[in-house]
């Protein structure tokens, strides 16, 4: 199964991508679901139809989903909910407020992927096809797994643990409940999930994203940063789409100031991407919406490209033992944004206010940073 993930500064045109996408794969006679992550749902108004939190039959071949994330949570929260509702209510309270606390920070994001999880292992479908939020959501969508997946690996054991030994102590004076055993089960379960999710998104033969952008500058910043980032967390972006380019006739008169500014744009988009394959997308004489149109525009977009395929690779973290180095791709990174540090096992590189950490190869372990280089996109990372 292929998982292709659309994702772009808000306006951009993602959604009717994503659906003309689907639209050209199911064509070619494959079983296609295309799926919403984005809150402001616009799925239903591309396809001119109800879409409901369950697969919707759009045409042969073709379902579509719009993401109900209290409907998601209600199914992932298992015992957990039952447990921080009653550790809410222990000194009393019991209004709809409580419900209100119950909603953590990211967790309606983790249970949208958790979504895309479910579709895959459920093998119902050949492609699944993601429109994601704009940029800042997809990429907390994206790292929200690793971080609490890393976080609840280091502290569950030592609670669990400590559970039978102080908890009924804890439990007394503190007057707050302790939790019974069946919530660790329902956290084990929840870990374990987001190990296989990220396994999932991180595989490259499975998972690809697609940067959708437009040739105007303040976009084009937007898009390179995303790319950064997205390659710093180690995912495989195989291509960008640039919609809404203005025909030269439609130029003519009182845009023709816009023609300089447009092919200025589509010239830092080739330069910027030179390796990824573009998709280039012209402003349409119809507005893009119900299934004839958009089928009709995935032939445009992709004319003899097969979208089902992963169009381009790079290895983002390589390691050369032999020099005790490591590189890590990190396009359209600033130097001067860089932090690099070591803690323990592991290092942690940041850009900007994002910022992620890679584990030492067993061989680098007992070694420290001596000197860092970037350079042409790699980090380069010396070890002594």
């Amino acid at each position: 199964m292929r998982i292709i993930i659309y994702t772009g500064k808000g306006g951009v045109g993602k959604t009717s991508m994503a659906a003309a996408t689907a639209c050209r794969i199911a064509k070619s006679g494959k079983r296609v679901l295309v799926m919403s992550t984005d809150p402001a749902h616009s799925l239903g108004d591309s396809f001119d139809q109800k879409i409901g939190k369950e697969p919707t039959k759009i045409a042969d071949r073709l379902d579509a989903l719009e993401i109900d994330t209290v409907y998601e949570s209600e199914k992932s929260w298992g015992n957990l909910k039952g447990y921080f509702k009653e550790l809410l209510t222990s000194r009393g309270g019991n209004g709809i407020e409580v419900e209100e606390l119950l909603v953590f920070p990211g967790l309606e994001e983790l249970f949208s992927m958790f979504k895309i999880l479910e579709i895959y292992e459920s093998g119902e479908y050949d492609t699944l096809i993601v429109d994601c939020a704009p940029t800042g959501e997809t990429l907390q969508l994206l790292k929200y797994p690793e971080r609490l997946s890393d976080l609840i690996n280091k502290v569950l054991p030592v609670k669990k643990k400590g559970l039978s030994t102080i908890g009924p102590m804890v439990e007394k004076i503190a007057k707050i409940p302790m939790p019974e055993e069946n919530v660790f089960d329902d956290i084990e379960y929840l870990m374990d999930k987001m190990q296989r999710l990220q396994e999932l998104l991180l595989n490259k033969d499975v998972v690809s994203l697609r940067v959708v952008t437009t040739p105007e500058k303040i976009v084009i910043s937007e898009a390179k940063r995303n790319f950064t980032c997205l390659y710093l967390y180690h995912y495989n972006v195989d291509a960008v789409i640039v919609n809404h380019i203005y025909p030269e006739k439609a130029m003519e008169g009182y845009f023709s100031k816009w023609i300089r500014l447009q092919d200025d744009g589509l010239r830092e988009i080739r330069e910027s991407f030179s390796e990824v394959p573009k998709f280039y997308v012209e402003l349409q004489k119809k507005e893009l919406c119900t299934l004839s149109v958009l089928t009709e525009m995935g032939d445009m977009i992709y004319g003899d490209t097969d979208p089902d395929e992963v169009l381009f690779r790079k290895e983002i973290y390589t390691v050369d033992r032999d020099a005790s180095n490591l590189r890590i791709y990190l396009p359209y990174a600033d130097k001067q944004e860089l932090e690099l540090e070591q803690q323990g096992r592991e290092i942690m590189v940041g850009i900007r206010n994002e910022s992620r950490r890679f584990p030492l190869p067993e061989d680098f372990a007992e070694m420290e940073i001596a000197g860092a280089k970037f350079a042409d996109g790699y980090l380069n990372i010396r070890f002594a």
